[in-house]
């Protein structure tokens, strides 16, 4: 696939008109320089969990859960510094808790996903409702849902946060709000949408919402389920492997059958042992962290080797293969979603585009 150009001879007289016209703010567009092909500036990166780990610590040292509002290290983009942004279309850090510590109730426009790195003991309560987090779990939080969180235990607890928010900077429609109280009132019961949505049944009444009230009415995807049926799949149905991405399968909202977010995909894959899969590209923005394992994550710019927690961005169009010595159960998110919907996203893999 190959990017158009234009490249018309430069003038004396096609110099000066451009020069005249740059000061009522018109630029010709044979002379333009954006990109016209798939990619970005973006650069696949790597945080390794061993790092970020000791540095979530000394964040926690220095700076309370209140003060900082929340206690994030944002990983940005080596090509977007200054943008908090992980992609153009994505931002990503890591989030610790410690006991007894509450980071208060606010709600914001972009749409933020959690993935429980480290620890139990820690809640995110989302409108209303109070869930339990567990290492390897999927937690859903709508753009406009009230949310705080805490920790319980005696264990500081560390996530993986996901939002949506360049969407939000592209349309200037970020809007943000600090509740009354630090905690929100609970007005629904502990595993309320579990009950209520996890099982393939929804309530007669329910009707799925649009806009902001699209996201999943399942608010948590419990580790334990993800992983038992990825496991089972595999035994039962060898058949199923993908030549590029092992076994996976996506967060499904269960209203729809959509993704969890209007603007986000969320994924969950094994990788069994001895896995070497083929090379892979696609638009979208990938977010990797491992859930259990390690493996191996093949790119142009060389091989990075993933270990449990460890972070890896793939910009849109990289190339990239997966290996795995061991079982790997690799937890990602993207902007697939937003891609689909607008008619944009496109793969190339072993199979052909």
């Amino acid at each position: 696939m190959q990017a158009a150009s234009v490249n018309p001879p430069q003038t004396a007289a096609l110099a000066d008109f451009s020069a005249e016209i740059s000061a009522l703010h018109l630029s010709p567009l044979w002379e333009r320089k954006v990109k016209l092909g798939p990619g970005s500036a973006c650069v696949p990166a790597l945080w390794p969990y061993a790092r970020m780990r000791p540095l979530l610590e000394r964040a926690a040292g220095l700076i309370s859960k209140k003060q900082a509002d929340r206690r994030v290290l944002v990983m940005e983009n080596p090509s977007l510094r200054g943008s908090s942004f992980i992609s153009n279309s994505l931002f990503a850090g890591l989030q610790i808790i410690l006991p007894g510590e509450v980071a208060p109730s606010h709600r914001h426009s972009p749409s933020a996903l959690r993935f429980v790195v480290e620890g139990s003991g820690a809640y995110t309560a989302v409108d209303g409702e109070r869930i339990p987090m567990h290492p390897g779990d999927f937690v859903v939080t709508p753009g406009w849902a009230w949310h705080d969180h805490g920790n319980l235990g005696d264990a500081p607890v560390v996530w993986m946060d996901g939002l949506d928010t360049p969407f939000a900077s592209l349309f200037g429609a970020h809007f943000r709000e600090n509740h009354p109280a630090d905690s929100q009132p609970l007005t629904r019961p502990h595993g309320s949408t579990l009950h209520l949505h996890g099982a393939n049944m929804l309530p007669l009444a329910y009707a799925p919402g649009q806009g902001p009230d699209a996201a999943s009415p399942l608010l948590v995807y419990p580790f334990d389920r993800v992983s038992a049926v990825l496991l089972a799949l595999a035994r039962d149905c060898p058949q199923a492997i993908d030549p590029a991405q092992g076994y996976k399968l996506r967060y499904a909202n269960p209203a729809t059958g959509g993704y969890p977010f209007a603007t986000m995909a969320a994924f969950m894959q094994l990788l069994p042992r001895g896995y070497h899969g083929g090379s892979y590209r696609s638009t979208e923005n990938a977010v990797f962290n491992v859930a259990q394992g390690s493996c191996r994550v093949r790119l142009a710019s060389g091989v990075q080797q993933l270990q449990a927690h460890d972070v890896l961005v793939v910009p849109g169009w990289e190339s990239y293969s997966l290996e795995a010595d061991e079982d790997c159960l690799l937890f990602s998110f993207s902007d697939r979603a937003a891609q689909q919907a607008l008619g944009f996203w496109r793969e190339e893999g072993p199979g052909g585009a």
